[in-house]
């Protein structure tokens, strides 16, 4: 493991932690009003690496703020995630979520939802909270900047969905950005970064240096995440292997295949895309992720990732220039080499 790898660890691990603490409390407090939050809190206690609660304080520390100064924040961020993932699996159809059954599996499309919407509103309820510490000014401003984050990230799961539901398949490299900037870099990369220093600059910073930082992170972040639907161990992945295949989602390596595959690989690839999940074999997951390797779909996902990643080291100095030297500071920089490094 690098140094690099080692400093994230140690940073989601400790923040991680307290950020899992106080959620847990949040998540208890509302069951004691309705057993509805004991299902929400499935998710949430199944584990994860609270990458974006740990990078919001982090961010924060970075521009002065205490860890208790970030933590509403944080918490919130991490209810939101984890309603997320509840409603994207019921849209994906996906199967398992952290090693286990998809919540839908085990209870019910509408029990899952409601579980989704009871993560959405406990989300809100932190980010009141920050009146008490911030004050009114900041409090307001985190409360801006969370709903451009959660329509950006709306709008690009619709954009995903618009894609599968007609089955698009004239589509390009910049496609795909696009579409992650909005539904991953907003909330996992851009909107830590831009709450953190709100929370510890006060409104000091100009937020949209942030960005370019973010999108770059958040892109390679993606990518690699969907090279290990492919690649990974289910042991140490947590998630349906080759699900992302399954569900006939537009990833980097399956529109680079739609762009590179002969007259009739294309048509056996839209027949494929164009039934329902259920209807689709394991022999066809096989065939499709063999093609990858054949036309250097695969290949061509890692070169963009490690591009991707190589601009946000570039960029990081710009986010966060004038900053002192710290621990969190490192943390940060340490983003773009254990998104590729991570398995």
């Amino acid at each position: 493991m690098s140094a690099e790898a080692s400093l994230v660890r140690d940073v989601l691990d400790e923040y991680g932690g307290v950020a899992r603490s106080a959620l847990k409390d949040a998540l208890d407090q509302a069951a004691r009003r309705d057993p509805v939050y004991r299902l929400a809190a499935d998710y949430p206690m199944r584990g994860g690496r609270a990458l974006r609660a740990s990078y919001c304080i982090a961010a924060a520390r970075v521009f002065g703020a205490s860890i208790d100064e970030a933590t509403h924040c944080a918490v919130s961020l991490e209810l939101l995630h984890n309603a997320f993932l509840v409603h994207d699996d019921v849209e994906d159809e996906s199967e398992e979520r952290r090693g286990r059954p998809a919540l839908h599996v085990i209870h019910g499309v509408p029990v899952a939802v409601n579980a989704g919407d009871a993560l959405t509103v406990l989300g809100l309820r932190p980010l009141l909270k920050n009146r008490l510490t911030l004050g009114n000014t900041i409090a307001f401003s985190i409360l801006e900047e969370t709903e451009r984050m959660v329509r950006e990230s709306v709008e690009g799961q619709a954009l995903e969905l618009r894609w599968r539901t007609e089955n698009a398949s004239e589509l390009c490299d910049e496609d795909y950005l696009r579409l992650v900037l909005k539904k991953t870099c907003w909330y996992t990369t851009i909107y830590p970064s831009r709450i953190g220093a709100l929370i510890g600059a006060r409104g000091r910073v100009d937020l949209d240096r942030f960005v370019r930082f973010g999108f770059f992170l958040g892109a390679a972040f993606q990518i690699q995440d969907d090279l290990l639907n492919l690649l990974g161990e289910h042991e140490h992945y947590g998630k349906e292997l080759k699900g992302d295949l399954a569900e006939g989602k537009r990833t980097l390596m399956l529109i680079h295949l739609l762009r590179h595959a002969p007259a009739d690989e294309k048509i056996r690839l839209l027949e494929f895309l164009s039934v329902p999940r259920s209807a689709r074999t394991a022999a066809d997951l096989s065939w499709l992720r063999a093609q990858m390797d054949r036309h250097g779909s695969i290949e061509h996902g890692r070169k963009v990732a490690h591009a991707l990643a190589g601009a946000a080291v570039h960029e990081f100095a710009f986010a966060y220039a004038g900053t002192p030297d710290s621990r969190d500071r490192r943390f940060i920089a340490s983003l773009p080499h254990w998104v590729l490094e991570r398995t």
